[in-house]
């Protein structure tokens, strides 16, 4: 039986908002956030786009300046090495265990997300590029059935999806990404776990590989 979802408080609202804009670039790095005029745009008070703001600065995208208001954090290359390192020794055990305990339609979920991650490639869609591929990775973490893995990497992913976003804004195209994808859901698929936690492991060295060398040009 489902559970009904309550729904979002404002300051939740305003919060995701607010990330959004800032992992999608909208927001750039250093740009000062200014409480009445989010306020004004999001037609809400003070109230909840503080409390947001407070939220999103305990987990570190923005920060004080010691004057009035706050700015948006910049990408911090070594905390993007220290969850490309934490990355590359847990997502291949999720894949070990999302081979135990897969479902039973897991072929079709992966080919469905596949087929859209294809279509944002080739769609040039910045935006649903990133949100696709978490969607990708976020599956294999349901499929391993493991809560702390789930919940951790949605924390961490947030500010993985802003690396990404400056990656995607460049034009470097994802198309390798997805046929990494292919190959980790091919070795599931197969059986070869091992083949498919090696494919994922390949896959994070990968991405890290490639966006650090763009973080360290920024």
């Amino acid at each position: 039986m489902d559970t009904i979802e309550q729904p979002k408080s404002l300051t939740e609202q305003t919060h995701d908002i607010l990330l959004n804009a800032i992992c999608s670039g909208e927001f750039a790095p250093g740009q000062r956030l200014h409480q009445d005029e989010i306020a004004a745009r999001l037609q809400v008070s003070r109230q909840p786009v503080n409390s947001a703001i407070s939220m999103l600065k305990a987990n570190g995208f923005v920060e004080d300046t010691g004057r009035r208001g706050v700015i948006v954090s910049h990408i911090s290359v070594d905390q993007f090495r220290a969850i490309y390192e934490f990355r590359s020794g847990l997502e291949p055990f999720a894949v070990r265990l999302a081979h135990d305990r897969r479902p039973t339609d897991a072929q079709k979920q992966a080919q469905d997300i596949i087929r859209r991650g294809w279509h944002a490639v080739q769609s040039h869609d910045a935006l649903s590029q990133i949100e696709v591929d978490f969607e990708f990775h976020e599956m294999i973490y349901r499929w391993s059935g493991n809560e702390t893995i789930l919940q951790t990497m949605r924390l961490n992913w947030h500010h993985i999806r802003r690396s990404m976003g400056v990656v995607v804004r460049l034009g470097v195209t994802a198309e390798q990404s997805w046929h990494e994808h292919e190959d980790i859901v091919s070795g599931l698929m197969e059986d070869d776990v091992e083949a498919a936690a090696l494919a994922m492991k390949r896959h994070i060295e990968s991405a890290q590989s490639k966006t650090l060398g763009i973080l360290l040009q920024e």
